[in-house]
């Protein structure tokens, strides 16, 4: 209620003050309607959306960017008619960007009654605020002559938009705290089991393929025993940084125990899936850990499995993964090991060849 009161008691006295503004009252409560819609949004998108219909209503101005610095994360919302190219020049220079910085950029929702015609950044404004250790930088293009009031009020729409936004970054970061693992930055059991469900409602429903494949670091209590819990924490971190470099972005992968770990495969057949762990175990084969002069190296053995259509069950998926990478353990580590066909190296595809198990 802060805010509203902010908005009642400033808002109203700089509408009065507009020069050629006709109905106050009928402004004043447009804006409180739309500060009060940004704040109940649950995503930035529609925070976003909503702000930028709310300028575009109130004062005539259009969102150009929002730009949200959170540490070294730079990510960058801009309206499909600014032009990336043009924006990205003027967001290069204001934050001192070199050629290594890469922004996360993404779009503004076109909104209804948009001009759909490319705009020139010629008269652009720009507004920065800072709240909760994020810094906020708007970009906004006037669309008729400004005064000052136009300035205050757009001040007044960007700080609900920034307090909205960072509430919702914090809604966020609390959530994930309690599904992502601290050490890795995978997800924790319990919502790769969560995430599991869902995905095999959706395949089910979709008629799609799904693969699933588990890996465990071989002999890794060697690691520990040797270099200590520090350095094995930091294997665990790099190995788990190259398997989420490997996968897709829509693949889900969790650190299922200490050092075992469990990927789910939407839309993907177990072909594919041998594939990716194949080459995921040859990339963790080569990863050396530097820790303290130490430089450490690991194997990783995989059991691979796809949704059967006769057993769509979590649990079955899961045993049938968890068989397969014990068969790979049992067979002398390093390798891979399907649920339904095992790799056999030929001349015409050294890498994946399928045999059915008798």
């Amino acid at each position: 209620m802060t805010l509203l009161r902010k908005v009642s008691h400033t808002a109203s006295s700089l509408f009065y003050t507009i020069p050629g503004s006709s109905d106050t009252k009928a402004d004043h409560e447009k804006l409180s309607h739309y500060i009060v819609n940004i704040n109940q949004k649950k995503s930035l998108p529609k925070i976003l959306e909503q702000t930028a219909l709310c300028l575009n209503e109130i004062i005539k101005d259009r969102l150009v960017a929002v730009v949200i610095k959170k540490g070294h994360q730079l990510d960058v919302w801009i309206d499909p008619m600014a032009g990336k190219s043009s924006i990205s020049k003027i967001i290069t220079k204001d934050f001192c960007l070199t050629d290594k910085d890469q922004p996360n950029y993404e779009y503004i929702n076109s909104y209804p009654g948009a001009p759909q015609k490319r705009m020139i950044m010629n008269n652009l404004f720009s507004h920065e605020i800072y709240r909760e250790k994020i810094f906020f930088k708007i970009y906004t293009l006037p669309g008729r002559k400004r005064y000052i009031q136009h300035t205050e009020i757009s001040k007044l729409i960007f700080q609900s938009a920034c307090i909205a936004i960072s509430t919702r970054i914090l809604i966020n970061n609390l959530s994930n705290a309690a599904v992502i693992d601290p050490l890795t930055g995978c997800y924790n059991r319990r919502e790769f089991e969560n995430q599991l469900k869902r995905s095999i409602s959706g395949a089910i429903r979709h008629k799609h393929d799904l693969s699933v494949f588990m890996f465990d670091l071989d002999h890794f209590k060697h690691v520990n025993d040797q270099y200590g819990h520090l350095a094995g924490d930091d294997v665990l971190k790099n190995i788990a940084s190259i398997v989420q470099s490997g996968i897709r972005k829509g693949d889900i992968l969790a650190r299922y125990g200490g050092e075992e770990f469990i990927a789910i495969l939407p839309e993907t057949g177990k072909k594919k899936a041998l594939e990716l762990a194949e080459r995921l175990r040859i990339q963790i084969s080569k990863k050396v850990t530097q820790y303290n002069g130490h430089q450490i190296k690991v194997t990783a053995s995989f059991g691979v499995t796809q949704m059967d259509p006769r057993f769509k069950d979590m649990k079955h998926i899961i045993q049938n993964a968890d068989d397969m990478l014990y068969k790979a353990k049992v067979k002398g580590r390093n390798m891979i090991m399907p649920g339904l066909f095992k790799i056999v190296a030929s001349e015409s595809n050294p890498l994946l060849t399928k045999s059915k198990i008798s």
